[in-house]
């Protein structure tokens, strides 16, 4: 590093350093030394848009009038493309519009182009940027003035180097071999690894836009999906492939609905606002969790009172909500629910109506997620358990064409929707390969069994920087707590929680160990927001280092 220069070092190179980096550039008055790891071939895709982890035909879950643009939005970058690149990466270049799904790997370019700007714009702002890619930090250590990174590239010597500043940005963790027993799969990435999957009965976990993703990737290696303008899409199987069938299989057997029509940036709400579950949680009342429940309740009825009517909100329970709120879907076959759901979607974005409830739900998981890092373990067990879901039920809606997809394999005899309910067991470890799922006492064996639940929480064993747990920088988030909640504990800014004046220069955004308190951070909106916090507090700390701490630390 340069002397007297403030240094900052990045560990990972995804969207949410992408963000972090632009907020920082954005409010930086001076000079400094930005140093960006990634153990990847290529900065700035990020595992969820990454060529190879992900198939062509993986769709994004967000539209594009709710990507926060970088350097530009997302629909400046595409209109002004060769035709060919967009077509190359399977958009139709007269089809190009803010409410539009466009694949992964799209956005994936788009994320490097903004990245590749991001770093001229440094440049010219005199912050010198420096690139690592194919090196790992293996560890990361407090010092007296810093903190000091070990750092193993896969070509040359491995080094140790001080930065002021850290932000440990390293996103969703997979293994780099999913198959870790012959026929399971731990999770579907990379997609590279589902096309040596033979045409065969495959047991899937999971509903979501993950579960689906797999579905089709699975689909395209052992079919084709025919669109012809004005019809529904087909599904043709390749020849010697016949026995190629899935099993979508979720505790409630349903499938996630079409994204909905709805206005961006979102309305103001009326009553469960940021406002008021912020004077909740300085109260600091045990009954947090169900006082903020109270205000979703009235905020719903003003919203949408014959919803409210219709599902006897007024009497509902906390525990009661989800079972309610899911019953007219589970009372339906789900193909049958979600061709009528989507023929409703579509309509509805045609004349641009929104369904007020379920607007009101979708604006206010971001404002009731502010209560989860202060809840007790059996207030967040709760939450989890009931309250959750609903809202992850309408965030995670999924593009119409990837209802349209699964609508296709099942018309086409290859894909059904099963429900595990409350008694059921899936065992991945007997002599057969794949699984056994055993539901009411009934087995089935999957020679092929995919899980695709998503990233799950992670706990401090998993934790890859060692020293900085000895030295007690980051420290677990569930204080030792039986049935506590895995990961580190970071605060308001995502410092790490801790005594050590050292956790000042760190930032621990690594999505797996902040998730339990956090529960709605996957997104690109959430490293929009994360980024936004924490790029403006490395731009504070550049006109204003943190002193060096006295002594050796911890």
């Amino acid at each position: 590093m340069t002397a007297g220069l403030p240094s900052i070092a990045f560990v990972g190179a995804g969207p949410t350093t992408i963000y972090t980096f632009c907020a920082f550039l954005n409010e930086v008055a001076g000079p400094a030394e930005v140093v960006i790891y990634e153990d990847q071939p290529r900065a700035g895709l990020g595992t969820p848009y990454r060529p190879g982890w992900n198939d062509p035909a993986m769709l994004s879950n967000i539209a594009s009038i709710e990507i926060p643009p970088i350097e530009e939005t997302l629909i400046a970058w595409l209109e002004r493309q060769p035709r060919a690149r967009l077509v190359r990466l399977g958009i139709d270049p007269d089809e190009i519009d803010d409410h539009a799904f466009y694949p992964r790997l799209a956005l994936g370019e788009y994320f490097l182009d903004q990245f590749n700007a991001l770093i001229d714009r440094a440049r010219e702002q005199g912050v010198r940027v420096e690139i690592a890619t194919y090196t790992r930090v293996t560890d990361i250590s407090a010092e007296p003035d810093g903190l000091r990174l070990s750092v193993t590239p896969k070509y040359g010597e491995s080094a140790e180097l001080s930065f002021d500043q850290v932000v440990i940005a390293t996103g969703h963790q997979w293994p780099e071999e999913p198959e870790v027993r012959p026929g399971y799969f731990l999770s579907p990435w990379p997609a590279t690894a589902l096309q040596r999957v033979p045409a065969t009965t495959i047991g899937i976990r999971g509903s979501s836009l993950t579960a689906i993703d797999a579905a089709v990737a699975l689909a395209v290696a052992h079919g084709t999906f025919l669109e012809t303008e004005g019809d529904p899409i087909d599904y043709r199987i390749h020849p010697g492939a016949e026995a190629f069938r899935v099993t979508m299989m979720s505790r409630k057997g349903l499938l996630p609905e079409a994204d909905f029509y709805h206005p961006v940036p979102y309305e103001p709400l009326a009553i469960c606002t940021p406002e008021a579950i912020a004077r909740l949680i300085a109260e600091d009342c045990p009954q947090l969790l169900d006082r903020s429940y109270d205000l979703f309740k009235r905020e719903l009825a003003q919203a949408d009172p014959d919803y409210s009517t219709h599902v006897g909100l007024e009497a509902l329970a906390l525990e009661d909500f989800a079972e309610r709120y899911f019953a007219d879907r589970a009372a339906v076959d789900p193909f049958d629910w979600a061709v009528d759901n989507l023929a409703e979607a579509k309509a509805n974005y045609e004349s641009e109506t929104t369904v007020p409830w379920r607007y009101a739900i979708l604006r206010m998981h971001e404002v009731i997620a502010e209560i989860v890092p202060h809840l007790d373990v059996d207030a967040l067990e709760r939450f989890n358990r009931y309250f959750k879901p609903i809202f992850v039920d309408e965030y995670a809606t999924v593009p119409h064409l990837s209802i349209e997809r699964l609508l296709a394999l099942h018309r086409a005899g290859c894909l059904d929707v099963v429900a595990l309910g409350s008694n059921h067991k899936v065992n991945t470890h007997g002599e057969e390969p794949g699984a056994i799922v055993t539901i009411d006492g009934e087995k089935t064996h999957y020679p092929v069994f995919i899980d695709a639940m998503g990233q799950r929480p992670l706990g401090l064993e998993k934790f890859p920087f060692p020293t900085l747990l000895e030295q007690g920088i980051v420290n677990d988030a569930g204080d030792g707590e039986d049935n506590a909640p895995k990961g580190i504990a970071v605060d308001e800014h995502f410092h790490p929680v801790s005594e050590d004046p050292a956790a000042e220069r760190l930032f621990c955004l690594s999505i797996p160990f902040i998730l339990s308190r956090h529960p709605f951070i996957q997104g690109i909106t959430s490293s929009h927001e994360i980024g936004a916090i924490v790029g403006a507090d490395l731009a504070r700390s550049i006109a204003a280092p943190v002193p060096a701490v006295e002594g050796e630390a911890a």
